[in-house]
């Protein structure tokens, strides 16, 4: 099933299967998904990600739900830049999310990466959601 919307449609799933206490997530896979996914890994709101092939054969991406005291970790997962709107900012005015304490996705000429390392090595770009 093709979706209009697939940076959105993650982070529905995350936030579904955490809302229903699930460990692990499956949806369909992109580049832009796993790229996303990754972040989340190395920012430590995740337990890991990987892509799978189901059984059509048609690659899955498989997110692991990370919990910190039965409680889930991620507590707020937002699209920010959607295909109607784009949101683009340059590296000063990246935002920032909770003071520094949530991470911002930006997605970069030079790949998808959090704000932090946005601004450390001066790129702006799009905006494509906020994690708390």
């Amino acid at each position: 099933m093709s979706t209009s919307d697939p940076v959105a449609d993650l982070c529905v799933r995350i936030m579904n299967a955490q809302a229903a206490g699930k460990t692990e997530t499956r949806m369909p896979s992109s580049k832009l998904k796993v790229a996303i996914a990754s972040v989340l890994k190395d920012e430590g709101y995740i337990s890991d990600c990987g892509v799978v092939s189901n059984a059509a054969g048609l690659p899955e991406l498989v997110v692991q739900i990370k919990y910190f005291q039965g409680e889930p970790v991620i507590e707020k997962l937002e699209r920010v830049s959607k295909p109607g709107r784009r949101i683009y900012r340059g590296k000063q005015k990246i935002p920032t999310v909770l003071g520094g304490l949530g991470v911002a996705i930006v997605s970069t000429s030079k790949g998808v990466m959090s704000d932090k390392k946005a601004r450390s090595i001066g790129e702006g770009g799009e905006v494509l959601c906020l994690v708390a």
